[in-house]
């Protein structure tokens, strides 16, 4: 689906949560300086033992 062509009235909010010090909380419950230090992460993925 292309999301630029999606009515307004169909769009919903998403919100993203983030595992900090052992727990999960909204990104969106951060201070400006959390959030911006989130955008900054640098995100990887472990490829699988053998």
């Amino acid at each position: 689906m292309n999301t630029s062509n999606l009515p307004e009235e169909r769009r919903q909010r998403c919100e993203v949560w983030t595992r900090v010090m052992g727990y999960h909380r909204p990104v969106s419950a951060f201070n400006k300086g959390k959030q911006s230090e989130h955008r900054e992460r640098q995100h990887f993925t472990e490829s699988a033992s053998r």
